[in-house]
């Protein structure tokens, strides 16, 4: 083997190529048979004859109608032939981005791997599946869409338990990293937590951490201490404070803000003491936490080159087993040479950023209200790359076409004993399902819709009593009774259209609508509100306590929230209505009291006021004198 010049790189790279392009897999399947198997199947993975012979079966028969195929359930996994293998024992491998157990005997459930492409890792040797990821999470990745799996309601809760019933490692018990989504404040978990980890589990404390601020505007100066104010209440009222409750901390794990204090916090207190666990309810950002940590100066500085990161999805209950990477030993000196960084970042402006920093920088504002960097302190030289040639695979005569040198195969990064024979690990665990949430009942296209993935725009709106709020199909408020006119301040996803009505046209309006794009969620038209449960009404007094502030959030599940602003001493009779068997919550106090003051003029003829979005902040960067 000889090494390759930068000359003849050059020479080689202006000279033509005649081999063919060849798409691979079911990126490249046309119409027909092989387009059948695109749904269920990894891009890179080829069916073989007998699965292009089974799928073309299938398509004569529904060009001939000779048995209508029966209908399928929202999000379930159609089988397709060929695809599993009952006889293939599972793999006892996790899938990196889950935790399931890979496997290809039952396509719905949890680990599948389609056959073929099963065999082929397991054929790579012990390397194989190591690093390799189940279908489910693949088209998660890569193609947004959720498989639904047949999973027990408990399973979630099961496997979270059994992990916090271990017996204590290094002599102590685990910290409990407690992820809360702040806009489902107050938090359906969090209250089952005692009863969760049990007497027997001798946890060493909980950390609650507050996430997602990043979606909430400041309605105020120091919102975020009114926001820690509002957790520790709700950390109070569950049974947790004293000695328990180690500390609050509010970050977003999405865009970074926070988590540089949120590291430092944990290295100091917590040091290298045990292990920690991520627990919390599905969507509340545990595993964007985790792949947020697992890039940061709190896990060993060769984990993000050897662990991969979570699977990340709108879709509840994404993570199905545990994941760990190594937390990193905070000595003195690493410590040390972490808050120098700190501050050498900290003096920093904008202007003094490079041209990628910048443009993911703007990135995330146009994410969120508040964004972080995270950077790594710790991390290794990796040697220049060696590109090696064999001179045999270029020679070729004017006739033939060029030989693609052989690949050699990735040789994955491992840890070695001595790195992990006394590590303390961070696990990511199962989010906790949410009853009474509007979410279980939505497909992965609406939930998408509904969960807001950017800063959300507060819309308000003045009604006068007998008008009518909607938002989508999902929420409804009525004014009832009322002598003044009063606010109504929406806070949900900027995707979820607001309509206002009068009440004798409400119910017309919905019976027409529901289903359709004009209220978009949810979609599927007059087939799809059948199955769909009914708005199912609750009647609420509240008394204004002036016309700055808000009384109370009307919070319509997981939907979002309406800030209600009315006149002092000003009594209205509400009646707001979720879809049944989800929770109506009244927040008292609301969670941005002023809200209503973030707002545009009124926009004539209409009961709308433009909205208006504040500017973000970025957390450690040092702002310019003409800003």
């Amino acid at each position: 083997m000889l090494r390759l010049g930068p000359a003849l790189l050059a020479r080689l790279a202006r000279a033509p190529l005649r081999a063919p392009l060849r798409p691979c897999g079911a990126a490249a399947a046309g119409h027909g048979e092989e387009q059948e198997q695109e749904r269920f199947v990894f891009l890179e993975y080829e069916p073989d004859a007998a699965e292009k012979a089974a799928a073309a079966a299938l398509r004569r028969e529904r060009e001939l109608k000779v048995k209508p195929k029966p209908r399928r359930e929202r999000g379930a996994v159609a089988a397709v032939p060929g695809l599993s293998d009952p006889s293939v024992p599972p793999s006892g491998v996790s899938c990196s981005g889950c935790g399931a157990e890979l496997q290809c005997g039952d396509g719905g459930a949890p680990g599948f791997v389609p056959a073929e492409r099963f065999r082929s890792l397991v054929s790579e040797g012990p390397a194989g599946l190591r690093g390799a990821v189940c279908q489910r999470c693949w088209a998660l990745e890569h193609h947004g869409s959720a498989l639904r799996l047949r999973l027990p309601p408990e399973q979630h809760r099961r496997v979270v338990s059994a992990a916090l019933r271990r017996p204590p490692r290094h002599g102590r018990g685990p910290l409990l990293l407690y992820v809360l989504d702040v806009m489902e404040l107050p938090d359906p978990v969090l209250p089952q937590l005692p009863a969760l980890l049990g007497p027997d589990v001798p946890a060493a404390g909980v950390l609650v951490v507050g996430n997602k601020v990043d979606l909430l505007p400041a309605d105020c100066r120091g919102h975020l201490g009114r926001l820690r104010q509002r957790v520790a209440a709700a950390c109070a009222r569950a049974g947790l404070r004293g000695a328990a409750l180690v500390d609050i901390r509010l970050v977003s794990a999405k865009t970074g803000y926070g988590v540089e204090g949120l590291v430092s916090r944990l290295q100091r207190s917590w040091k290298c003491a045990g292990d920690v666990y991520l627990l919390g309810a599905t969507n509340s950002g545990k595993s964007t936490l985790f792949n947020t940590l697992l890039r940061s100066d709190y896990c060993k500085s060769r984990a993000p080159d050897i662990i991969d990161r979570a699977t990340v999805s709108p879709w509840p209950g994404t993570t199905l087993n545990l994941l760990k990477f190594p937390i990193i030993n905070p000595t003195c000196d690493r410590i040390f040479r972490r808050q120098e960084r700190l501050k050498e970042e900290a003096t920093k402006t904008e202007d003094q950023l490079s041209s990628e920093e910048k443009k993911y920088l703007n990135h995330l504002k146009k994410q969120g209200y508040l964004v972080g960097r995270v950077g790594r302190t710790f991390q290794q030289q990796k040697p220049s790359a060696e590109i090696d040639f064999d001179p045999d695979t270029l020679s070729y005569s004017m006739d033939e076409d060029p030989r693609d040198a052989p690949k050699k195969p990735e040789e994955r990064e491992e840890f070695t004993h001595n790195e992990v024979k006394d590590a303390r690990w961070c696990f990511d665990t199962p989010g906790i399902v949410k009853e009474d949430c509007v979410l279980n009942l939505l497909t992965e296209q609406e939930v998408k819709l509904v969960l807001p993935s950017h800063a959300i725009v507060p819309r308000t709106f003045i009604l006068k009593p007998r008008m009518v709020l909607l938002l989508a199909a999902l929420g409804r408020i009525d004014y009832l009774e009322g002598e003044k006119p009063a606010w109504f301040s929406v806070l949900a996803s900027n995707l979820l259209p607001v309509h206002v009505t009068t009440l004798s046209n409400a119910d017309t309006l919905y019976e027409k609508h529901a289903g359709q794009e004009f209220l978009k969620v949810p979609m599927g038209g007059e087939e799809r509100m059948k199955e769909f449960p009914p708005l199912v009404p609750q009647d609420i007094t509240l008394k204004g306590i002036g016309t700055t502030e808000a009384v109370a959030d009307i919070k319509l599940s997981s939907a979002g929230w309406v800030a209600v602003t009315a006149h002092e001493e000003e009594e209205l009779l509400l009646r707001a209505y979720t879809p049944k068997g989800t929770a109506l919550v009244v927040r008292e106090p609301p969670l941005l009291p002023y809200i209503s003051a973030i707002r545009g003029a009124r926009i004539p003829g209409t009961p709308a006021y433009r909205t208006k979005k504040p500017p973000s902040f970025v957390e450690n960067l040092r702002t310019t004198g003409n800003r």
